[in-house]
């Protein structure tokens, strides 16, 4: 299982795509969890691994999505009466009403993929940049449309423009170092495709001169507003290499001032895990929901644990909880019992 687990963290890793582990630190029987146990969650919801059983499952997945939106560790624990003995500083009580009883302490790490650098061109800035990106341990991204060979030193190289936008993420810093011999689709695909960074290696009146070539093309104010020329820190920089001192030094200082990164997908499914039941007056069901007895989040799709209330469905991590809604299911909805 180890060699799986970190077979599949050095893939995410590869691929340049976000994940969390979730690894058991701590455990009070009787729970199918045991310190060592872990896991990966990735940006889908999906778990790779083990942390212990189903009932512990989509609270570990709902926090390893909240840690990979904001960036932050945390150290959860799955308690069946939460609240009843002191937490230490530091630990979030999660309550998990199971039949099986137990405790677990978990912590949830966030894994951010390695700052992307993709630059295109072939001159000897970008030869430079590409050096540079790889001593910073970069994931290096060159686009050489003339197929030189010279850029064979970053880790991918690409021939055509339109490929850009398929390789930029919110961690990918754009640089069009072509002296105009592609820099309009270039700057154009960079734009397009959101990154967060754009430097075009170029003087000022070559970079205005781009930009009104950009802006007869169609590409908006905003759009033209986000490219950065003279590319890199005024370091009074002047041979190729000292240009990609600078732009690698002002690439830092924007990553570094971006702060918690908002990856596609793990907002939106660390919100959704407390839709609670569902019904056709709510419009679409949400991918998950709040299990009315334990409040455990359970993914709706695929639900073994249902109970239709009053138009409503309700989901339930396990038949226990399921039987316990069903006896009563005003007084667990209004709370008083």
């Amino acid at each position: 299982m180890f060699d799986e687990f970190f077979h599949t963290a050095q893939e995410l890793r590869a691929a340049g795509k976000p994940f969390a582990t979730a690894v058991v630190v701590r455990a009070e029987k009787p729970t199918s969890g045991k310190p060592g146990d872990r896991a990966i969650v990735t940006l889908d919801g999906t778990m790779h691994g083990w942390i212990g059983g189903s009932c512990a499952q989509p609270t570990v997945v709902r926090e390893a999505l909240r840690a990979m939106a904001d960036d932050t560790s945390r150290l959860i624990r799955l308690s069946p009466d939460p609240g009843t003995n002191p937490v230490p500083d530091g630990i979030m009580e999660v309550p998990m009403t199971c039949f099986s009883g137990g405790t677990l302490d978990i912590f949830i790490e966030p894994h951010q993929p390695a700052t992307h650098l993709l630059v295109v061109g072939s001159l000897p800035v970008a030869q430079a940049l590409a050096h540079l990106g790889k001593a910073m341990s970069y994931r290096v991204t060159a686009v050489d449309p003339t197929g030189s060979g010279s850029m064979a030193h970053a880790d991918e190289v690409l021939r055509d423009v339109a490929d850009i936008p398929s390789r930029v993420t919110p961690l990918t810093f754009v640089v069009v170092a072509t002296h105009g011999e592609y820099d309009e689709p270039a700057l154009k695909a960079a734009v397009n495709a959101g990154a967060p960074y754009i430097g075009l290696v170029a003087s000022r009146t070559r970079g205005e001169a781009v930009l009104a070539s950009l802006a007869q093309d169609g590409l908006g104010e905003d759009g033209r507003a986000a490219i950065k020329y003279p590319a890199g820190l005024d370091i009074q920089a002047k041979r190729g290499d000292e240009i990609a001192v600078s732009i690698v030094a002002e690439i830092v200082q924007t990553r570094r001032g971006m702060g918690a990164l908002s990856w596609t997908g793990a907002e939106e499914e660390a919100k959704g895990c407390c839709g609670g039941g569902s019904g056709d007056a709510a419009g679409a069901a949400p991918e998950t929901a709040l299990d009315p007895i334990c409040g455990m989040t359970v993914k709706i799709e695929g639900a073994h644990h249902t109970f239709d209330h009053e138009g409503r469905t309700y989901y339930f991590c396990c038949g226990g909880c399921r039987t316990k809604f069903a006896a009563d299911p005003e007084a667990h909805l209004a709370g008083t019992v």
